[in-house]
Order: C-alpha cells, then sequence, then structure tokens
C-alpha cells in the first residue's frame, strides 16, 4: 500500500501523477508526468489562483514541485498563494496555447507555502463575498452602469481585483478611490464579458454537463446564427441562448461538419419531376443524407424521402428531358404512411386490457357455476342397475366451494305422468313472505 501512495503522489491528494481532482475548473491532464525526469525538462510551472486565472511561474530555486503542490509566488506588491497545476514538457505548449509572448517576463516561485501563509489567504478569501455585496452597491450609488460579477483577493490580502461587465465605456477613477478608502487594498479593475462571468460563477447546461467554459475553454471565438442554420435548427433565440445570454459556444462544434455534409446534397430550390406529380423540398437529414420531399410548397403532402444519390439521378434525367415513374429506385410508388396520431393508436387501446381482465373474471365465475350444476345433473340419472340405493346417495366433496353450498337431496324425482326424474331445481335466495290477503286499492289511492 505504501508502494501505491507513492506512485499516486504521496499523500499530495492526488490519484495519479497526470490527474487533478476533477472539482477544478480548467482541469488539464499531463500525459506526460509519468515519464522520467519530466519535471527537469522545463522550469516553468503552471500556477492556478481562483479559477479560471492562471499563471506562469519560473521554479529559480529548482523546488521539487509536483501537481498539487501549494507554493508562494511573486506578485505585486507582496506574494499571492496557488496551486501548482503542471510542470514539464507540457509547460511551453500551455504558454503557446495561452498567446503569452515569448519576450514575457515570468515571476519567480518563493517557497512551498508556510502555515502562516495559509491562514493569511483564509482570512482573505473569507472577505471575497462581502467586498463584492458592498461594491455593488457603491457602484450604484455612484450612478455607474457597470456589475461587479466577482472579487478576488491575493493572498497576502495586499491587493484586489474586482471583475466587473459593462456594455459602454464607463469611468471608474472615483470608484477605485472611494473602493481604496474603504477597503484599505490596492484596486485593480478589469473588464470581462459575459462568457468570462459565466465560466467564473459556473453551472449546469440544458445537456446535462458541467459549462464548457467553466471546464475547459479558454478562447471564446464568435459564434454566429449562420452556424444555427447549417445544422437546421430553429432559431429560437431561448434555446439557442445559453446561461450567458448569449450564443451556445456549442453550435460550432460540429458546424464544419454539416458544412462538408451539405455539399453532398441538392439545392433547396430544386423540384424533381416524375410522371405523376411534381415535388418540392421540405427537409433532410443531412449526416444521414437523406432527403424528404413533398407536393406542396407548404406542408407535408404525399411525402418521400430518398437518398442524395437517387435525388441526382433524377435531377440528371429531368435535365435530359426524361422522368421516372416514381421517385424510388425500382419505380414502385411508395406506399403512403399515415401522419395522424389517431390513426396510428386507437384511443381505446387501454379499455382492451381491462376488458381481458373483466372476461377473465367473467369466465372463472361462470366455470365454478356450472362445475356446481354439473355435479347433480349427472347423478340426476338414477341408480344404476345392480347397484344398491347406498351407493346412490350424496357423497362428500373435499373442494372448500363446493362444501359451502346448501345441501341439498341428490334423489331425483319423478314426475306423475313419466317415469323420468326431474332435474333438480337451481338455489335461489330466499325471499320474503308474502301476505296472503293483498291489501285493497282504495278509490282515493292511485294505481301503481
Amino acid at each position: 500500500m505504501s508502494d501505491f501512495n507513492n506512485c499516486c503522489g504521496g499523500g499530495r491528494g492526488l490519484c495519479a501523477k497526470g490527474c487533478n481532482r476533477q472539482t477544478d475548473k480548467l482541469n488539464t491532464y499531463d500525459w506526460l508526468a509519468d515519464l522520467p525526469d519530466n519535471a527537469a525538462m522545463s522550469n516553468i510551472v503552471e500556477v492556478q489562483f481562483k479559477p479560471p486565472r492562471k499563471g506562469y511561474f519560473i521554479n529559480s530555486n529548482n523546488l521539487d514541485l509536483a501537481k498539487g503542490d501549494i507554493v508562494a509566488v511573486e506578485a505585486n506588491p507582496g506574494h499571492d498563494i496557488g496551486t501548482v497545476t503542471m510542470t514539464g514538457r507540457l509547460v511551453p505548449l500551455q504558454i503557446k496555447k495561452a498567446n503569452l509572448k515569448p519576450d514575457v517576463e515570468l515571476k519567480r516561485i518563493y517557497r512551498r507555502a508556510r502555515n502562516v501563509d495559509m491562514e493569511k489567504y483564509r482570512e482573505a478569501k473569507a472577505l471575497e463575498h462581502e467586498t463584492m455585496i458592498e461594491s455593488r452597491q457603491i457602484a450604484l450609488d455612484l450612478g455607474l452602469k457597470m456589475k461587479i460579477g466577482d472579487v478576488e483577493y491575493q493572498g497576502d490580502g495586499n491587493k484586489a481585483i474586482f471583475y466587473y461587465i459593462a456594455d459602454e465605456r464607463v469611468d471608474f477613477r472615483q470608484l477605485i478611490k472611494v473602493l481604496a478608502e474603504r477597503f484599505r487594498v490596492r484596486i485593480e479593475m478589469k473588464q470581462i464579458g459575459a462568457r468570462q462571468e459565466a465560466g467564473r460563477i459556473g453551472g449546469i447546461g440544458p445537456c446535462g454537463r458541467e459549462l464548457c467554459c467553466a471546464t475547459w475553454m479558454t478562447n471564446f471565438s464568435s459564434v454566429s446564427t449562420s452556424a444555427a442554420r447549417f445544422q437546421d435548427i430553429s432559431l429560437n433565440p431561448q434555446k439557442l441562448a445559453g446561461q450567458c445570454a448569449k450564443l451556445k459556444c456549442c453550435l460550432n462544434y460540429e458546424v464544419d461538419q454539416y458544412v462538408e455534409s451539405l455539399k453532398r446534397l441538392p439545392s433547396r430550390e430544386i423540384t424533381l419531376h416524375t410522371k405523376d406529380a411534381e415535388y418540392f423540398f421540405f427537409k433532410s437529414d443531412i449526416l444521414a443524407h437523406q432527403i424528404t420531399y413533398s407536393t406542396d410548397k407548404h406542408i407535408l403532402v404525399n411525402a418521400h424521402t430518398i437518398s442524395s444519390r437517387r435525388a441526382f439521378e433524377i435531377i440528371n434525367m429531368n435535365r435530359e428531358g426524361l422522368k421516372p415513374e416514381a421517385l424510388t429506385e425500382n419505380g414502385e410508388p411508395v406506399p403512403e404512411i399515415s401522419k395522424d396520431l389517431l390513426d396510428q393508436e386507437n384511443i381505446n387501446r387501454f379499455d382492451r386490457s381491462r376488458s381481458g381482465k373483466k372476461s377473465k373474471r367473467r369466465g372463472n365465475g361462470e366455470s365454478e357455476n356450472r362445475r356446481s350444476e354439473s355435479k347433480p345433473a349427472k347423478k340426476a340419472n338414477g341408480p344404476k342397475e345392480g347397484n344398491s340405493p347406498k351407493d346412490s346417495g350424496p357423497k362428500e366433496s373435499n373442494n372448500p366451494k363446493e362444501s359451502k353450498e346448501p345441501k341439498e337431496s341428490k334423489e331425483p324425482k319423478a314426475s306423475k305422468n313419466s317415469g323420468e326424474p326431474i332435474p333438480p331445481r337451481r338455489n335461489r335466495p330466499n325471499r320474503p313472505n308474502r301476505p296472503n290477503n293483498p291489501p285493497t286499492n282504495n278509490s282515493n289511492q292511485a294505481p301503481k
């Protein structure tokens, strides 16, 4: 177990050398971390502060740093506290990805964070929320058209960064004076966009996953409504907008694939002519290369879905003056499929199962009655010759249902006119006794 802990980072809160806690925003997997002498290949270290702010610093003291270590780095003024997120060969690639100029002078890493540094860091972080709420009220009192979205204190508590959003240019010189006098720290203002604010706050998208801007996205490219048109997405602003009230960044993920697939489909303005009718473009499945045509321009009538290859064949035939018998390849008309939901499913489909259950219950009840009636009927033919009258008497049944029925004499009675026995009567419920002399109708009472 000790060897496993050593290879997994040795108590630094890591599950492997290349991975980090998945709760951290903008987490990057270092897939070269397990290579020997990876940290010695570059003395530049990537350090992350309050997400999504990252910085790159020089390990001038040659400290043995690994991913997850908390370090104190150089700041202006004082020092700042951050977490090491990457070391070794991939750091220069990250610098290139962040579009940092090669001639930029990088700051240094002082040391690993001490207990005193962590106490100051926790005290400074505890003031961020209260400072943001109070600074919003100050900006509102000054009449500035801006929104302060987040506040980040430096690790030593000597500096605070205010992130704000504004549609227009704002003169916040008076605001800086009031904030510096109120909080007694150095003030720095940074303007961010709506997407950057959503990335700092975080959240869950309509896809059920965490926002891309809060997990891995760093560069925000422009998104236009043409990306939605290429993918045949309805131009509904409520569905196309994300939590930042801007167009979703994921609209650009697959737009290139859709543009390439659209080149293999015929134009929507071209109509197909057959011997029966003229067909107009209605809709298409771009990635599956399937096109649906209708005989009406505006509504779906006599819909036929064909492949893009078949559509190009018919277009070439129409240019030569030929008309196929049908849109299908074999020339047979496609059977019409009703689009009415009432035709596809019967409204009374749930009543069938109920009626089936009732019929089963009724069948079970009738079978029991038939059994009770059939047993005395079989014995009503009288005793057979050679048998004693004792054998023809009633027998006790082991069936509990039959035992509950009232016992009757099962000896058949012979009729007066003929020697044939009379079948026994069916059991009837007891009725109240009727009076012998029914009341006479008086003249005053109306007849019933």
